[in-house]
């Protein structure tokens, strides 16, 4: 006999969606990885990616917009965090060792 799926009614997933897919691409989620550690002004994550920097500028204002990063302003420098704990959440399920057998 087969069991009943049952989905959940309630919970919205629209945010984890757009969560999804922002990071679905390779260099936003390379950019989300890096910063999860430490926080990083623009020269720096491009050169660290070997990009040019419009094309870092580009990704840096999309994961701002879906309130994912932040940056804040040192001097001329602006640097960028991840602020979403969703997005942080779910990276660290994909870069996640399973335990050893």
């Amino acid at each position: 006999m087969a069991q009943q799926v049952e989905f959940d009614k309630t919970q919205s997933f629209v945010r984890q969606a757009e969560i999804l897919k922002v990071l679905g691409h390779p260099i936003r989620l390379k950019i989300v990885a890096g910063l999860m550690s430490q926080s990083c002004n623009v020269k720096k994550i491009w050169e660290c990616l070997e990009l040019p920097q419009a094309t870092v500028s580009q990704h840096l204002a999309l994961l701002k917009n879906k309130g994912i990063i932040e940056g804040h302003r040192e001097g001329v420098e602006v640097y960028y965090q991840v602020v979403s704990d969703e997005a942080r959440h779910i990276v660290e399920a994909l870069f996640e060792t399973p335990p050893c057998a």
